[in-house]
This record gives C-alpha cells, sequence and structure tokens, in this order.
C-alpha cells in the first residue's frame, strides 16, 4: 500500500523546520529597570544571519528585544564574539549601526542615555559569518 505523498512531506518539513529555526522564531524580550538584578546582565545567542543590511548579516529577527521601563542615565551594550561582529540597534530614538574598531577592543558597544521603549537588537557579522556571542548590559561605566 502506498501512502499519499502529503502524509510523507508534512512530518518531513515539520521536523526540518525545527531544526533550522529552534530558537529565532522570537527574540527573547528582557525587561530593563534601574538598578538592574545583576550587573553585567549577559545574553547569548548566535550572530550573522541570511538578511543583508548595511550593519552586515543579520538574522531576519530580533537577536534580543530589550524594554526599557524607566530612563537609563547611562547604560553600555556591548559584543563579544569571533569574525566581524555588529551590532545594530533600532529604538525610540533611532536606528544605529555598531562596528567593531580598534578604540572598543573589537568589540562594538553603545554607551549612553536610553529612555523609556523597547529597543531591537541585531547581532551581526560583517563577513556573513554565524559565530556565538555574548551581549553584556551594564550600568557600570568603568
Amino acid at each position: 500500500m502506498q501512502l499519499p505523498t502529503r502524509t510523507l512531506i508534512a512530518p518531513l518539513f515539520a521536523v526540518l523546520l525545527s531544526a533550522i529555526a529552534p530558537h529565532r522564531l522570537h527574540a527573547e524580550v528582557v525587561q530593563l529597570q534601574p538598578q538592574l538584578s545583576s550587573d553585567p546582565i549577559q545574553l547569548q545567542g548566535t550572530s550573522g544571519g541570511v538578511q543583508k543590511s548595511d550593519c552586515g548579516s543579520i538574522s531576519e529577527q530580533p537577536s534580543q528585544t530589550l524594554e526599557v521601563g524607566q530612563q537609563f542615565p547611562y547604560l553600555r551594550l556591548r559584543v563579544e564574539s569571533a569574525g566581524e561582529p555588529t551590532l545594530l540597534i533600532e529604538g525610540p530614538t533611532g536606528r544605529f549601526c555598531i562596528l567593531a574598531d580598534s578604540t572598543v577592543g573589537e568589540k562594538p558597544e553603545m554607551s549612553g542615555l536610553w529612555t523609556v521603549g523597547t529597543y531591537q537588537i541585531y547581532i551581526g557579522d560583517l563577513a556573513g559569518g554565524q559565530h556565538s556571542y555574548t551581549l553584556s548590559i551594564t550600568q557600570n561605566p568603568n
């Protein structure tokens, strides 16, 4: 007895889809309030992606989403990763692309005043690679 093609393809497609994008469907949402519960907060993921942008290759969905509930007079985000990492931030005050350079030890970072709102964070790679990354978030200026 021969099974209909549809019966064989649907389970195979579901298995392939879960293997390709197990944790890229939704960005992790991190709620930030002054006096962080731990400082620094460290988030991990994989840089790069299939979407080409002016900030390197990024994923179609944000790597992280930050919800800033109260204004931070000072907050710093820094990416540590192999390859050529980039940090793309889209938020209420605009869109910022930060590239690694020698002044920050080849680790892209953005610091300063952060206003209330939602920030979409993309960790990209200029060379199109994919590497493990750590995103550090701190209130400490040192």
